[in-house]
């Protein structure tokens, strides 16, 4: 059995962040798979379904990103699913828009859903960087908890469409075919477009006002200031 965990946070002010794309790719996965409808269980929403033969789990935490470990490692605890069948989704800075890198084990890169997941699952567990791409540090807490714009929909939607599409090889763990299966799926719309989508993005970014607000107190009050201080 395996475990394909998307990240995010719960609530419908989060819903189109770019900090949601895991759960976003987790959503696509269900559609194209048929999977079971989510269902709460071990503090975030689980479906349950079939992918190349292989019985799969998906889970999106509902804790907030700063603790997904405590949804993750329940779940992993309860089906007895070990952290090399363990497959993660999240958004990743450092990659540009529609990017991705998957690799197993290495550190959180600062991102809080892993940090919260390593001390508690280990590190031998499957990790998938997709990119949102990077405005510059001053403008971080706004751009991944700003909704995707219009404009990022060109490589969005076919790259949730491939991940879904190609899931399969993570299953089996070829790894390299999977990325490659997104890069030529994603490659037509991406290249020739990369320079006016990433001014988009950061554009939006750089607003004088976050697409959501960022809150001052409550779960994801203490992940950004633990992120980025005070300031």
């Amino acid at each position: 059995m395996k475990l394909v965990v998307g990240l995010g946070n719960p609530g419908d002010q989060y819903r189109q962040n770019r900090h949601n794309i895991g759960f976003m790719a987790a959503d696509q996965i269900a559609r194209q798979h048929g999977f079971t409808s989510f269902r709460s269980k071990h503090n975030g929403h689980l479906a349950d379904g079939e992918i190349d033969g292989q019985r799969t789990l998906l889970l999106k935490p509902q804790t907030f990103m700063n603790r997904s470990g405590d949804s993750v490692a329940a779940a992993a605890k309860f089906f007895k699913i070990a952290p090399e069948d363990v497959i993660v989704l999240y958004d990743e800075l450092d990659l540009v828009p529609g990017k991705i890198r998957v690799k197993i084990g290495g550190g959180n890169g600062g991102h809080n859903g892993l940090r919260s997941i390593d001390p508690q699952l280990g590190l031998n567990y499957k990790r998938v960087r997709l990119g949102i791409g990077h405005p510059g540090k001053e403008f971080v807490t706004h751009h991944v908890l700003g909704d995707f714009a219009k404009a990022d929909q060109v490589w969005l939607d076919p790259l949730l469409d491939a991940i879904a599409k190609n899931i399969g090889l993570l299953v089996k763990g070829d790894d390299a075919g999977f990325m490659n299966k997104i890069a030529l799926a994603t490659k037509p719309d991406a290249e020739p477009k990369q320079a006016s989508k990433a001014q988009s993005h950061i554009r939006q970014a750089r607003s004088t006002k976050p697409a959501v607000p960022a809150p001052s107190s409550g779960p994801m009050a203490a992940m950004l200031k633990k992120l980025f201080g005070d300031g």
